[in-house]
This record gives structure tokens, sequence and C-alpha cells, in this order.
């Protein structure tokens, strides 16, 4: 087993949040902060910069907001992993990370010990977004003039088993538990995550998620999925 830590950029404009979060984060023996930024645009030139495995990223900021700094690291092609940590449960914040290239979004009101879980799990690859986050998201979504229906052909370029890991990932599965499930290794599982994203332009589990139930391609409520 690798003794390697998870490298982490903090990027937030308040001193004291980021030094708790440090100290939170450095008291972990596989965990390690590697920089620390006050604003968003130094928070890029420092996530692409260090190369860190996860940077969490604070919403609201003077010079670059986290969302736009969200979007250019993952725009300049960095594999960090971003969470997003805010003080903030606002339905259309959620949205915009996500569509910027966000893995997951912390509250900062959650249990201190969370961070050091939600950043494990965040840097294994997996998402940080309950299902019924992400449906309630879409939910609104659709209320506001239904689904955008012109993204739905994109789904028409998977496969029939890509399709089928789609509709599980929407019910929040991880990787070992779609491949239990499906009777597959979590390597073979991983590979399959790795091409449906390519294929429908996307960069995270949960951007697919979103993108199938904006599509219509996986209805609120619903197991499976609509016609094409």
């Amino acid at each position: 087993m690798s003794d390697r830590r998870t490298r982490i950029v903090l990027v937030d404009d308040h001193v004291l949040v980021r030094s708790g979060m440090k100290a939170l984060l450095d008291a972990e023996p596989d965990l390690e902060v590697t920089g620390e930024a006050g604003d968003g645009a130094e928070g890029v030139e420092l996530a692409l910069d260090r190369h860190p495995d996860v940077v969490l990223m604070d919403v609201q900021m003077p010079v670059l907001d986290g969302i736009e700094a969200t979007r250019r690291i993952m725009a300049a092609g960095s594999t960090a992993r971003i969470l997003v940590v805010t003080s903030h449960d606002d339905d259309q914040l959620v949205l915009r990370a996500l569509r910027a290239g966000a893995a997951g979004f912390f509250l900062k009101d959650a249990a201190a010990q969370r961070l050091c879980e939600a950043v494990r799990a965040v840097a294994a690859g997996d998402t940080l977004l309950a299902p019924p986050i992400a449906r309630r998201l879409v939910e609104r979504q659709l209320g506001d003039g239904g689904a955008r229906t012109h993204l739905k052909p994109r789904f028409c370029t998977l496969t029939e088993r890509e399709r089928d890991i789609v509709r599980r990932l929407a019910r929040g599965l991880s990787n070992q538990a779609l491949a239990d499930e499906i009777g597959l290794s979590e390597a073979t599982v991983k590979t399959h995550v790795t091409r449906l994203l390519s294929k429908l332009d996307v960069r995270s589990r949960v951007q697919a998620v979103v993108l199938a139930y904006e599509s219509g391609f996986v209805r609120p409520g619903h197991s499976g999925e609509a016609d094409l």
C-alpha cells in the first residue's frame, strides 16, 4: 500500500477558516496541505503550480470567485479534484459549481471530521453530491422550462452497457457498488465510466448525472431512462 499523502490546496479568503481546515487536515497521517490562497485568482495559480490532488474551493471571494476559478483550473487541464466548500446551500450555486467542473459540494457547517472523509472520497475519484440533492437541483431546473431535450442525442453515442452505467450512477452508486451489481471488476467499470464521460463531453460523474437529468435521459423519480 502506498504511503503517499493526498496533497491539498486551500482557497478561502478567511484566514481563520483556512487555519482551521489546515490544522484539521494536517493532523491526519494521509493528508497534507501544500498551499493556501486568499482569492480565486491566486488559487488558480497555486493549483496549476503545485499540482495538488484536491483543491478545497470557497465560492465568494475577492478578485475571482470560486466558480470561475474552478472553471479556469479545469480548462487548463488540471487533474486536481475540486471540492467546493461553502456556507451557502443554494441550488443554483451547486449547479454552477458542478457545470464548472467541481467534483463535489461540502457545507462549512458540517461536522469537522466529515471534511477529512470528503477529501478522501473526492481524491479516490468519488463524487460528493447525494442523489436527492442532484434530483432536487434538476427538478427545479426542469420546472423553469422542461428538459433540455437538445442534449439527449449525446446519449445515443453510448453503448447499452454505458447507458446502463449512467442510470446506475444516477442512483448514486460508487464504482465498487456498481461493479458488484453488474458483475464486472471495479477496473472495468472505471474504464466504462471514463469512456462515457468522454462521449458525453463532461469531466465528472456528477456532471454526467446532471446532464442525464437535464436532458430527460433519466427522469426524477424513475429508475429507468426516458425514451430516446
